[in-house]
């Protein structure tokens, strides 16, 4: 009789200072039940708005059903520990084989906690430090995507402090570039956090000073008339596309409350496309993943325009959301992947990542005997 396979250790974090913290719960609680209890042994850990680590009890208050008992704790950088260590006394590290962040927006989607991951040593889901700095900065991952070729939404992006300073300024730049409906949102966050369309100048100020409330970096965009497409990508180096799918919003546009708050939008999987749609959105979508340095998943939405058929990249984002009415896993199950089955492959496409990082030297081979000087 084979001995009994031991099971990884997943960390799933959750929530964190972030706009889209509650979206973050949903997701993590989806992700917890998805795992496969003979092959993981998942461990809550819960971020809490103001910035502290919880496992166990605290966790549980934030994710309610999922685990009972527990401690604060926080994660070492030390990457010979790569534990949660506890800030009571008298308890013990807690060590794990790979981390599954479903944290969206600031401090988690950001290449923030993917840095400490790094540091850590730790294996992780997700896009890298890299990749997932740029795909959160949507103005500069629409200049990456423009400058290759890709077609972005018509953009400007406003610094927080230049509409503080120059506002006039600002709003000529705008209105020189731009006819209205024009929108308007923070550059750095997802979920249609501070959101705003504006229809009219009248419109302007009251928008840009709610999405700077949000970020430091505000993108104001054209508005298109055009079908909301999403696609879901998996993979590190040779990275697969979904079926796309449609969002169609029972409000003027897909915001938070569409989102998160009211029922009625509709989700339509597959997308009503032609094949040669089909394969354009897709191959863009791998090309928009390559382009922005991503890896393990990502959702990319496009917007095809009603006259024209034009499609326009609109964003890319690197950690999708996994509740149940998400489009990333649905896209995929209706791809052929089914959740648990999608869970596994995110944790195998980590582990795949971590041992490719553990190739890199991060330390210069001297020769012998050259007493640990250089030699020019």
């Amino acid at each position: 009789m084979s001995p009994e396979k031991k099971r990884l250790r997943v960390g799933v974090l959750f929530g964190g200072r972030s706009g889209e913290h509650e979206v973050s719960l949903a997701s993590a609680a989806s992700v917890i039940r998805g795992l496969d209890l003979d092959k993981y042994e998942p461990v809550p850990i819960g971020i809490t708005k103001d910035g502290h680590w919880l496992v166990g009890e605290g966790a549980a208050k934030m994710l309610p059903d999922i685990l009972k008992g527990g401690r604060r704790v926080m994660l070492t950088a030390d990457p010979t520990e790569a534990a949660l260590v506890p800030l009571d006394r008298g308890a013990g590290a807690q060590r794990f084989d790979v981390m599954f962040p479903v944290m969206h927006g600031t401090f988690g989607e950001d290449g923030t906690i993917q840095g400490m991951l790094e540091l850590a040593g730790l294996p992780y889901v997700g896009a890298g430090v890299l990749g997932s700095a740029i795909a959160m900065d949507k103005d500069v991952a629409k200049r990456l995507c423009h400058n290759a070729g890709i077609p972005v939404v018509p953009w400007v992006a406003v610094q927080r402090w230049q509409w503080e300073k120059e506002p006039a300024a600002v709003k000529a730049v705008i209105e020189g570039k731009f006819a209205y409906p024009v929108f308007v949102k923070p550059a750095t966050l997802g979920s249609s956090v501070g959101m705003n369309k504006v229809h009219s100048a009248e419109e302007l100020a009251p928008a840009l000073n709610f999405a700077a409330g949000y970020s430091m970096k505000i993108l104001v965009e054209k508005a298109v008339t055009a079908r909301e497409i999403e696609v879901s990508v998996l993979g590190n180096h040779d990275p697969q596309a979904s079926v796309p799918g449609e969002i169609v919003p029972h409000r003027e546009f897909y915001d938070y409350t569409a989102k998160y708050l009211e029922d009625g939008t509709r989700l339509l999987i597959p997308a009503d496309l032609k094949p040669a749609q089909v394969k354009k959105v897709q191959s863009m979508a791998i090309e928009a993943f390559r382009t922005l340095e991503l890896c393990g998943m990502a959702r990319v939405d496009f917007f095809l325009e009603k006259t024209g058929g034009k499609i326009l990249l609109n964003e890319a984002n690197t950690i999708p959301g996994f509740t149940s009415i998400s489009m990333y896993p649905k896209l995929w199950e209706a791809s052929g992947i089914g959740f648990r089955e999608l869970i596994d492959k995110l944790i195998e496409l980590a582990l795949e990542m971590h041992r490719e990082k553990s190739r890199t030297k991060y330390a210069i081979e001297l020769p012998e005997g050259s007493g640990g000087a250089l030699i020019a």
